[in-house]
């Protein structure tokens, strides 16, 4: 498609599960022309959803990608998952992403994983509009909705649009900007729009909600403040330009409503991405390093004629090979290129370019900054690669991965099939970075890890179906970490005389607890030695020796966390010293220092959210108190409540079938990892009968 990036608009869908994505995303495609019959979610016929997992289970797993044209915008799409099991497909979507539609269910509110994908959406500096869906849903309620925008995300939202009804009298919308009201026939699947005048008994509401959506926007446009402080005429195009300013600084979130399911509000929130969300032209130059030290910083502005740069942020196997999903940020890339991983210090080949509609694709001779395609060709990339120009190499800021919380044994159920679950495995780990898989020597057995049950069962069935193999499975295990609670000190001394150059190394190190803030390492390395009692050049091995031992904590072996080491002293000598020296001193100081600080065990701690029906609440709270679960707010929502609590992952095994019987399959509940915490002396006792 011809475009020019003023008229591209990268967005992606996001939500907690269940508030109507992916019933969003294929009524977006029907309306713009993409396709010519609506997929439907619940019968598995959605197009975005193409995995036979996504079909049965009637969720998305993975985020799709597509192209569609709306008036004179090429949008590229991305619908991406609401299970919080899957939240690296959110992760890096929102990485490559210009803009998002945040997609609420008007009856459930701010959910969960809702607050999650926002604050992703913050750290990568997104501008986000709001669709607040299902308002044909009994129950639902608009002004709720808006309000928990505010107090539970802490966004400023403001309303473009008023809703015309709710529940099965939800007809349409008010657009206030426009001062017009919008009917559709639901006969017609809604293709006919019907562009009133506002109803008599909404007019007084509409007006005062257009004279907050004003006095919000025009914080962001002085000369719409002066005409609005001085009572002057103001367009609709001012309105709109003001809206955009403050939405493309992340400081409006534009709110519309709609039932997707209906087909109502579809074509308004078309409207208003290409209205108010933002071109790459909208967004600063990307910043890279020329290299891996990320001491020279260097940006690529958004040109096709700029130096080539992108980033790989999604992988996918087929029979064919890899299709690696890129961003181009800046330059051309013309099928058939050759272009370096600037990542891994190797060259590739580009054969081929597709542009991505779900699981279909169309070849395209180039790709040119701000597009969003998938490549042919590459060997060695993987996710958060950067891949550019051979003669102008720029590392772009890679992903950040989640840390797995459960894990499980797996093996073949014959010797002959070892090899081929060691390969699909390290094929799933390309395509997901958020899951993982060891040998562990101590047990003869291969562990997997991932997110939570859901991700783990979906690995298995892919063994199974997708590729073939016949394994067997161990019962899910917490992805426990360890930590220690006070201060110690020890030294660590590798000595070795041989016949010829020894090896000689002395540190001495201090641990303590450290509580990490932000993107903060969970092990903090210092150096405060003086003088040259360990030479400049074998402090980062030390370090590295340091981290390494802290990989296998000393009661079980799990990851440790939380502690700061302070190298304090050492001794170096001037000819048998070498870096391996000085490694090994590290772990052994560290390994000496933590076995005397008291160490314990962390285990993960999920943040639950549960609605239940009144009748059910005191059962639901009984079960939630056997489970250690501290319950930490409760509130009203219609005829439901609204649980939020903390609880040990360890015991929300099997947890969502036994939420359904105890309330007649009436109540849901929904988790995310929340935290880590030390874990009481029973769990301790349980965990060490058991390594």
């Amino acid at each position: 498609m011809a475009k020019s990036l003023q008229q591209l608009r990268n967005i992606g869908i996001m939500a907690h599960i269940d508030a109507g994505k992916t019933t969003v995303t294929e009524r977006v495609l029907f309306f713009a022309g993409r396709t010519h019959k609506i997929g439907e979610v619940h019968d598995g016929t959605a197009v975005m959803d193409y995995l036979v997992e996504e079909q049965q289970r009637g969720i998305t797993i993975t985020s799709a990608a597509t192209t569609l044209q709306w008036g004179d915008c090429t949008i590229n799409l991305i619908d991406t998952p609401g299970h919080v099991d899957f939240t690296i497909e959110v992760e890096r979507s929102l990485r490559v992403l210009d803009g998002a539609v945040a997609v609420f269910c008007a009856v459930g509110g701010v959910e969960a994983q809702s607050e999650t994908v926002w604050h992703q959406a913050d750290r990568y500096g997104v501008p986000r509009m709001c669709l607040i869906n299902k308002m044909d849903r009994m129950g639902a309620d608009f002004e709720m909705v808006v309000d928990e925008l505010s107090s539970r995300l802490h966004a400023n939202p403001i309303v473009l649009q008023l809703p015309i009804g709710a529940g099965e009298e939800f007809v349409g919308q008010i657009d206030l900007i426009a001062r017009r009201a919008y009917y559709y026939d639901p006969e017609g699947v809604a293709t006919n729009l019907r562009i009133e005048d506002i109803p008599s008994e909404y007019a007084d509401i509409a007006d005062k909600a257009r004279d907050e959506l004003i006095e919000k926007a025009s914080e962001f446009d002085d000369e719409l403040m002066g005409k609005y402080l001085h009572d002057e005429e103001i367009s609709t195009d001012a309105i709109h330009a003001a809206v955009r300013n403050g939405t493309l600084s992340g400081k409006l979130h534009p709110v519309l409503c709609a039932s997707a399911l209906k087909h109502i509000g579809v074509r308004p929130l078309l409207d208003a991405v290409v209205r108010y969300m933002p071109s790459p032209l909208d967004k600063p130059p990307v910043q890279g390093y020329v290299d891996l030290k990320g001491e020279e910083i260097c940006y690529r502005a958004p040109d096709p004629d700029e130096p080539f740069a992108a980033l790989v942020f999604k992988i996918t196997s087929d029979q064919h090979g890899d299709l690696n999903f890129l961003r181009v940020y800046s330059g051309t890339l013309p099928a058939g290129t050759r272009v370096l991983n600037s990542t891994q210090g190797k060259k590739e080949n580009v054969t081929r370019i597709w542009e991505m509609h779900a699981k279909q694709r169309a070849a395209r001779e180039k790709a040119v900054a701000g597009d969003i395609v998938a490549v042919v060709g590459l060997k060695s990339s993987i996710t958060g690669d950067t891949l550019c120009d051979t003669r102008h190499p720029i590392v772009l800021e890679r992903l950040e991965f989640p840390e797995p919380v459960i894990s499980m044994s797996i093996e073949p159920r014959t010797n002959a099939d070892r090899q081929r679950l060691a390969d699909a495995l390290n094929m799933l780990r390309r395509e997901d970075p958020s899951f993982r898989y060891k040998y562990d020597e101590e047990i003869g057995q291969t562990v997997i890890s991932g997110m939570g049950e859901l991700h783990l069962e979906i690995v298995y069935h892919k063994l199974i179906r997708d590729l073939g193999l016949e394994v067997r499975v161990g019962r899910p295990r917490v992805a426990y970490k360890e930590t220690i609670l006070r201060t110690a000190e020890a030294e660590g001394r590798f000595i070795r005389q041989t016949g010829g150059r020894g090896q000689y190394g002395v540190v001495e190190l201090r641990v303590e607890p450290f509580s990490p803030s932000g993107d903060d390492d969970p092990i903090c390395f210092e150096d405060v030695t003086k003088g040259v009692v360990v030479p400049k050049e074998y402090i980062k091995p030390v370090e590295e020796g340091v981290r390494d031992a802290a990989t296998c904590g000393p009661l079980a072996g799990y990851p440790m966390q939380n502690v700061k080491v302070t190298l304090l002293d050492g001794k170096h000598h001037p000819i048998d010293s070498s870096e391996l020296a000085f490694r090994q001193a590290g772990s052994i100081a560290f390994t000496q220092a933590v076995e005397k600080a008291t160490p314990v065990f962390l285990e993960p701690i999920m943040r639950l959210q549960v609605t239940t029906p009144e009748e059910y609440l005191g059962a639901v709270t009984g079960d939630l108190n056997s489970r250690r679960a501290d319950i930490r707010e409760m509130s009203h929502r219609g005829r439901f409540r609204l649980l939020l609590a903390e609880v040990p992952l360890a015991e929300m095994f099997g947890y969502s079938t036994q939420l359904r019987s105890l309330t007649q399959g009436r109540a849901s509940g929904t988790m995310e990892p929340h935290s880590y915490a030390p874990a009481p002396r029973h769990v301790t006792e349980h965990i060490l009968r058991h390594v």
